[in-house]
């Protein structure tokens, strides 16, 4: 663990040393060294217990993938962002780089922590970085709006964990997650039990987010730049789905009047937010309500408590990081040219981009989960636990599907067919970066195709 974290807190003190002109250079090259040494951890997959291990920071089957995703995504990051941060004061771009460096730090240790309390406090404190590249870095006015959006949801959401965290702390003597798998589980009986559960739920279903509470989102996504959109699509949304994953083993089963409630709202939203997608005009906004309507998915297999319903959940969080943020660069890509997201105006950039229609008809096609991709395997896994438990929730994954499809499709056909708008200034053409950057997020999602097991968790393994 530490050989990946140390290196990482040492490139913020690089930043800040490093000449002008090299700072993007040698911010890539080490961030991608960091990325590419993460890639060890996959070597004890085929243990089921806890390696890498010291008082607070280990890694599992369900950490680890999460953990190479967050140090993989570091310098995507950087490579997206260069080409529209190359006009700022040098000042304002280290900064820039210094935020998405301790994003990953906080991420690092939030994937690690064995202690609930380190895990909490590392949750937070994601909050200060993104916050940050949200409100200052921003693309419009209304970035303010959507920074207070994003605190306050989120810091509503958390305090209850807090106190439902103190309060499993006086009753179990620990928050040690290697000692609370010991223990019995617990049997939520009481109204006050049901009230602590809900607590300990609530800040991950937030941050996921479930729909009813992920208005936070869009608004975060959209006024973001494309790195900040980038870590919250790909990583920070993950952080919701680990702690349900984490808190279930904690738990222990929860009763069918508090998880079937979060189970059909989580299976309606992703019938509202797919429709809400299919009338998007803004590219950028459909990605993200999109977002919204696979992390319900997740939220279904994680509290079906399944073994198929949880490695589903992981494999589609690991595919949709992956996916989600590679239509951001692709949106983004399109926005640097035309300076509008609006699906109207772009028209026909098959015919002026022919390279980067294909990274988009890659990118959409794993949006829209077809065989034999990832995403189509872990929402199949999802879908057939969620029939298992019941047979009408068919009808609502089912329509999910449907309406995904339709509003992908939409989008690939709108921006990449038809004949150009007369409008259009004369595009550059794309850049190397642009392609390694499409082909570092959608070449490794292909290859998963070979060996899902690496990212399925422990569920998988046994």
């Amino acid at each position: 663990m530490l050989k990946i974290l140390i290196p990482t807190i040492m490139l913020i003190p690089m930043i800040w040393t490093t000449p002008a002109k090299w700072l993007w250079t040698t911010s890539l090259l080490h961030s991608l060294t960091i990325a590419l040494l993460s890639l060890s951890w996959l070597k004890n997959l085929q243990e089921t217990g806890w390696l890498a291990l010291n008082h607070y920071l280990a890694t599992d089957l369900v950490s680890t993938p999460l953990l190479i995703l967050t140090c993989w995504l570091l310098p995507l990051m950087i490579l997206a962002s260069q080409n529209h941060m190359a006009p700022e004061p040098v000042n304002r771009q280290r900064m820039y780089i210094t935020l998405l460096t301790s994003l990953q730090i906080f991420l690092i240790l939030a994937f690690g922590a064995t202690e609930l309390m380190l895990f909490f406090i590392m949750f937070e404190a994601t909050l200060v970085p993104t916050l940050m590249l949200i409100t200052r870095w921003g693309n419009q006015a209304e970035r303010l709006n959507a920074g207070i959006y994003f605190l306050f949801y989120t810091l509503a959401g958390s305090l209850p964990l807090l106190v439902a965290l103190l309060i499993l702390q006086n009753s179990m003597n620990s928050l040690s997650l290697l000692v609370l798998q010991f223990h019995n589980p617990i049997y939520l009986t009481s109204l006050s039990d049901y009230i602590w559960w809900i607590g300990c739920t609530t800040a991950f279903l937030v941050k996921m987010p479930l729909y009813g509470v992920h208005l936070w989102l869009p608004k975060a996504h959209v006024e973001a730049p494309v790195a900040g959109s980038m870590v919250l699509a790909a990583v920070l949304l993950k952080l919701g789905g680990y702690g349900l994953i984490r808190m279930a083993s904690v738990l222990g089963p929860a009763p069918k009047e508090l998880s079937y409630p979060f189970i059909s709202l989580a299976l309606w939203g992703l019938i509202m937010t797919g429709s809400t997608c299919l009338r998007q005009l803004d590219m950028k906004a459909l990605v993200a309500y999109s977002s919204v309507s696979h992390m319900g998915l997740v939220v279904g297999g994680v509290l079906i408590q399944t073994a198929w319903g949880l490695s589903g959940a992981l494999i589609l969080m690991i595919a949709h990081g992956l996916t989600s943020s590679s239509l951001f660069c692709l949106v983004n890509t399109v926005y640097e040219r035309v300076h509008s997201r609006t699906m109207m105006l772009v028209r026909g950039l098959q015919m002026i981009l022919p390279l980067m229609t294909l990274w988009w008809f890659i990118a959409s096609l794993a949006n829209l989960a077809l065989p034999p991709l990832p995403n189509f395997m872990a929402e199949l896994m999802v879908m057939s636990s969620l029939f298992n438990w019941s047979h009408w929730t068919l009808i609502l994954t089912g329509a999910g599907m449907t309406i995904t499809a339709g509003y992908t499709l939409y989008m690939f056909i709108s921006t990449q067919w038809g004949t150009p708008p007369k409008f259009l200034p004369v595009l550059e053409p794309t850049h190397s970066r642009e392609h390694l950057l499409m082909a570092l997020h959608l070449i490794p999602l292909l290859l998963l195709i070979l060996k899902p097991d690496l990212i399925g968790g422990m569920w998988m393994a046994m």
